[in-house]
């Protein structure tokens, strides 16, 4: 169900403009996290078709990926399933003025694993009863972790399971498993809420984004996630563009000779004027 103050869709123009301001500001808290040598973690959880992956293509679209990494990890291996369940997680925690978006988390356990069987009664509860003592300990070590849940209505996930059927540059976003998941709805409000219930604590809370609305969405989680930071601008270095060096000259490949990569542009351009 759609949240009262959300049951208008931000016009294309407004979200651009705002976008635009938004991904200056993240320009902005990057270089001061990297300046202060800050270590994040954000977790992006939540149904499929929530709009998860396109909240985070906004948020690193404007960002240097030297200091930014996505983790969307695959099926654990055989040799994962018999390690220590957070291994596999820890190994991509963030080092000193590193930012890490987990799209889907060591929560994977809590939501497909516990619905779809694919561990025991007994990992789970492990798993339920360790985790808020494992994000303690991340916390206690200097890292700075946001969890957020992007919640989606049953009508508008049925729409955009649909959406990616039909278009071909998207049927890769639906899988087997995320139709299996659909006909779960009911067992994966269970499995979040109980989530919710053990693992949304005061130092390391659960921020729900109401998700019908993509443009909506995305908006409210940057402008959240640039809240939870004190961050300043941190004073860039003055740049001075070199002039080119003067020599003789130089001889250089013919353009003839080089391996020209045809013009499909200027034949649309051509078609386009017929």
């Amino acid at each position: 169900m759609i949240m009262e103050y959300q049951t208008k869709k931000l016009p294309k123009k407004v979200y651009e403009r705002e976008l635009r301001k938004l991904h200056i500001e993240l320009v902005k808290w990057q270089k001061w996290v990297v300046d202060q040598g800050l270590k994040v973690v954000v977790i992006f959880e939540g149904r499929d078709a929530a709009g998860k992956g396109g909240t985070i293509k906004r948020i690193t679209e404007t960002l240097n990926p030297r200091h930014c990494r996505v983790v969307a990890l695959p099926v654990p291996t055989e040799k994962e399933r018999t390690q220590w369940y957070f291994q596999r997680y820890v190994s991509h925690l963030p080092s000193a003025g590193e930012i890490v978006l987990f799209d889907r988390s060591w929560y994977n356990r809590a939501g497909v694993e516990r619905v779809m069987g694919f561990c025991t009664d007994e990992e789970y509860w492990e798993f339920i009863q360790t985790v808020p003592q494992f994000e303690d300990m991340l916390i206690r070590s200097g890292i700075t972790l946001i969890k957020y849940w992007f919640s989606v209505s049953e009508e508008e996930q049925e729409k955009r399971f649909q959406d990616r059927i039909e278009d071909p540059t998207k049927r890769w976003k639906i899988s087997q498993m995320d139709l299996e998941a659909r006909k779960k709805w009911h067992e994966y409000s269970h499995a979040k809420d109980t989530m919710f219930i053990h693992t949304d604590t005061d130092d390391s809370p659960w921020y729900v984004v109401e998700s019908d609305l993509k443009r909506n969405a995305r908006i409210n989680c940057i402008h959240h996630l640039l809240e939870q930071f004190d961050y300043k601008q941190v004073r860039p270095r003055e740049i001075v563009l070199p002039s080119i060096n003067q020599v003789g000259s130089v001889e250089r490949i013919p353009y003839d000779r080089q391996r020209l990569v045809p013009d499909h542009a200027k034949a649309l351009l051509d078609r386009e004027e017929d």
